[in-house]
């Protein structure tokens, strides 16, 4: 019997950034624009939310990109192409709502712009004008700058360290191009906490519509657990199945980033275990 959930391709697409290609005609079929898996290794191991950045019903596949941050996606960015996962569940979240706003700014930080890159295909298919942002702290940490400027009518990377491109934060290259009378009527970030927080910030004085995609924790992925719960415009959602897209204005920042603090010195020495080999894995 062939495999399951095979993974067809690996890519190491920076430092600490994998690109996978993985055989799941059923999610395949059924995926769109801002869904995401959860997948699981093995039978002990953990249940982890990955974006789904691209798809081919034809050949029954779909692609994730992630970072090696910890335990569960240091061993994932350690199989080989060949190797198969236990379980891949999905097409979960809802899709974003894609229609022809008129300009679209696109923002991307870090591993985020393998989240956003699908969305300004879907954009641009729709007829938007897109313009998208892309940054990482330094120069290696750029990823998909060729596919991005492809699905994009301009694009402008940059870099913390000025190593690369704008010397800067995306969120200032956004706010450069209100600045300069640019008219913006949406704007999709997605990236690490901080940088979603202030793009939302930066657009708010202007009344841009501002979608945010999160990363907040997640265990079952059908709203039953309460894990993935973030608080938007004063109410309790779900990530996993009101979201993962939100508005920006609306959500509370920084009751997500303490949240995704719960278990930070637990996932930190989990990794260092797995590192060492003194995990038993």
């Amino acid at each position: 019997m062939e495999a399951l959930n095979r993974i067809i391709e690996k890519q190491n697409i920076s430092e600490s950034v994998v690109r996978m290609v993985l055989e799941v005609p059923a999610v395949a079929r059924k995926r769109k624009a801002g869904q995401f898996i959860i997948l699981k290794l093995d039978e002990k191991g953990e249940r982890i939310p990955l974006t789904i950045v691209d798809s081919d019903a034809e050949k029954g596949t779909i692609t994730i990109i992630f970072q090696i941050v910890g335990k569960t996606t240091a061993a994932l960015g350690a199989l080989k192409p060949g190797d198969s996962l236990q379980d891949v569940q999905g097409p979960l979240g809802n899709p974003t709502e894609i229609e022809n706003f008129g300009h679209v700014v696109c923002v991307g930080g870090g591993v985020g712009v393998g989240v956003v890159y699908p969305l300004a295909v879907a954009l641009k298919k729709a007829g938007n004008r897109v313009t998208s942002i892309i940054g990482s702290r330094t120069k290696e940490l750029i990823i998909l700058e060729d596919e991005m400027s492809k699905v994009s009518d301009r694009l402008i990377v940059a870099t913390d360290d000025g190593s690369y491109g704008f010397h800067g934060f995306v969120s200032a290259v956004l706010q450069k191009l209100i600045d300069d009378g640019e008219k913006i009527d949406h704007v999709y970030a997605i990236g690490p906490v901080p940088m979603m927080k202030v793009i939302s910030n930066v657009t708010r004085p202007y009344g841009i519509k501002t979608t945010v995609s999160l990363n907040s924790i997640m265990v079952d992925a059908t709203g039953m657990c309460g894990a993935c719960r973030v608080s938007v415009g004063g109410e309790t959602k779900f990530t996993c199945v009101d979201g993962p897209e939100f508005d920006g204005h609306k959500v509370d920042f920084d009751l997500l980033s303490s949240r995704l603090k719960m278990y930070c010195d637990v996932e930190k020495q989990a990794y260092e275990l797995h590192r060492c080999g003194c995990d038993g894995n």
